[in-house]
């Protein structure tokens, strides 16, 4: 089972050519090219009367400068593979998106990607392409003074480096990298519920949390799992691992064997946890459960990975 936030494979990246000038501005000026709009970190899309079916609304050059929005700072997310046709991202506000002359018809609808990728009405590639698009510009917003000295940080590399002017400190964009798990003993798994999830009480999900400086994947797993629920793990397997731009993490999947089974919540981290059977967690998949409990939708990892418990992927 693959998440539907994965990395796409449709554009080529092209991160050898993004220093080159030249290319990235022939690129961005051929009647061709491409551009996504961002408005306020949330994609400009197409969608269906209905509103089942979802697309990324592309610009070209022209449309964009006739509404007065900038293409010359766009972020470079690659070129088509079979037309070489070069591909960007425009980030601005969304009072500036609909309010542009003429852009309150064209600029809508305007939808946040999680919202995208949990109605499941828009093809992986897409929501790939606009979590790239996102992650950037959520690090642009972030960067625009140099860590080093607090100097004015200026765009290099089409979007995919920033340099201070005064100290010619380069920054790079950034990926937090996040250990998420799925603890079983067996016959059971552990899955836990957070505070921060108010609106879903009866969801339940897998643990997480961000890798420490100087971690591996195994040692942040038992510790995160220890920190947050009190259960003593051993063996750690890798299973796979997603993008997730909300900003900007890798999580980094992984199912983990425990040595023991009493829990004891850390309740600063989550609010509750408990032990479920394979027949629970089977119908918590299929939103059957009795106490009408579920877990994430297939926009997340974490349903990957208690999926893998349930078909018995630790064999």
């Amino acid at each position: 089972m693959i998440p539907t936030l994965r990395t796409t494979t449709s554009l080529d990246r092209m991160g050898m050519k993004r220093s080159d000038e030249a290319y990235i501005s022939g690129l961005r000026d051929a009647p061709a090219a491409r551009f996504l709009v961002l408005a306020d970190a949330k994609p400009v899309i197409n969608s269906n009367e209905a509103k089942t079916e979802a697309s990324i609304r592309w610009f070209a050059q022209k449309e964009l400068q006739d509404l007065g929005l900038p293409t010359a700072d766009a972020l470079f997310l690659g070129v088509e593979r079979t037309t070489g046709v070069g591909h960007f991202a425009v980030a601005v506000s969304e009072h500036r998106a609909k309010n542009a002359p003429g852009g309150g018809a064209i600029m809508r609808p305007i939808v946040d990607l999680r919202s995208l990728a949990m109605q499941g009405v828009m093809s992986a590639d897409d929501l790939s392409l606009i979590g790239q698009a996102k992650a950037l510009t959520h690090w642009h917003e972030s960067t625009h003074c140099c860590g080093r000295c607090g100097g004015t940080t200026m765009i290099k590399d089409a979007g995919w480096k920033r340099k201070c002017w005064a100290c010619g400190q380069e920054h790079f964009p950034r990926t937090d990298p996040v250990v998420i798990m799925l603890v079983t003993d067996g016959e059971r798994c552990l899955l836990g519920h957070e505070g921060r999830f108010q609106k879903e009480p009866r969801m339940y999900s897998t643990l997480a949390g961000f890798i420490e400086p100087g971690e591996d994947l195994e040692h942040a797993v038992r510790r995160e799992i220890f920190e947050e629920a009190g259960i003593d793990v051993g063996e750690v397997r890798y299973h796979s691992c997603q993008p997730w731009p909300f900003p900007h993490s890798l999580m980094l999947g992984a199912i983990a064997m425990a040595k023991s089974t009493t829990i004891n919540i850390d309740p600063a981290e989550i609010e509750e946890a408990r032990w479920f059977t394979k027949a629970d967690v089977q119908l918590m998949l299929d939103r059957k459960h009795p106490d009408n409990y579920w877990v994430p939708g297939q926009q997340a990892i974490a349903r990957a990975l208690i999926k893998a418990f349930v078909d018995g992927w630790w064999k």
